[in-house]
């Protein structure tokens, strides 16, 4: 049980939590641990908690964009689904503590670009946009997390373009298993469990990639002795050999 499941269990379900619950429930995240008080307090007062089955959408491309995110429990992910097709580009799964929707502060349309799925039961912490944003000039610390947390995913999506656009399939996925085991990772005594399931056709949207490729890919890696699968979780088993073909990469 995580720190968070810990403090929430506690609590009254979602939809019956009072603000003290819910300033309970900030206190716990990453980005409400060092809130002045005053903050804390408005987004107590403001916040909506609520729970979100699994594969349910939190928000749809095209949605008014009027409100920030945190994950209290679960994990979300982000992603793009084309409109004829309904093929899904994943941008990133979330973990539990994230702060998302921050395009509700810099949006220009006010409107979603991509869409936010529930990638298993989650409890979420709705902000409104606008007492984020007077939050933001009221506390320093907040202001410096968020402007950071935008910087850095700005980042990673730099790295995933130029990974498309020089780095063969191979590369792109030993990426994405490093940086997953980092995230997700759980030491085990014959090396790291990345903690999450990670179906393939979620691998190959992610690296964009086929699910075929990804599993022949996959497969020669545990043949190789690099991988074993293990309850549709992925364990790493020689993580040093991993994060070197990925700095041969950069």
């Amino acid at each position: 049980m995580s720190d968070i499941d810990k403090k929430l269990k506690p609590l009254k379900r979602a939809h019956n939590l009072s603000p003290t619950d819910r300033a309970a429930v900030i206190k716990s995240l990453e980005f409400g641990s060092n809130l002045s008080e005053s903050v804390a307090t408005s987004f107590a007062d403001c916040s909506v908690v609520c729970d979100v089955n699994r594969r349910r959408f939190v928000y749809r491309a095209g949605d008014e964009a009027d409100a920030l995110y945190a994950i209290v429990s679960g994990r979300i992910k982000l992603c793009r689904i084309e409109g004829p097709t309904k093929r899904e580009a994943v941008i990133d799964i979330l973990p539990e503590g994230a702060l998302f929707g921050e395009s509700a502060l810099y949006s220009k349309a006010g409107r979603r670009a991509n869409s936010a799925v529930a990638y298993e039961t989650c409890t979420l912490l709705k902000i409104p946009a606008e007492q984020f944003k007077l939050a933001m000039a009221e506390d320093p610390l907040l202001h410096d997390y968020t402007f950071r947390l935008i910087g850095q995913r700005l980042e990673s999506a730099e790295q995933r373009l130029a990974d498309f656009a020089l780095n063969a399939i191979p590369a792109r996925l030993d990426r994405l298993l490093a940086d997953f085991s980092h995230r997700y990772g759980v030491k085990e005594s014959d090396g790291v469990l990345i903690d999450i399931p990670l179906p393939h056709r979620e691998i190959a949207s992610i690296v964009g990639s086929t699910r075929e490729s990804v599993t022949v890919r996959l497969n020669a890696m545990r043949r190789a002795g690099t991988i074993e699968f293990v309850n549709r979780r992925i364990l790493i088993k020689r993580p040093e050999l991993l994060l070197g073909e990925v700095a041969l990469a950069n």
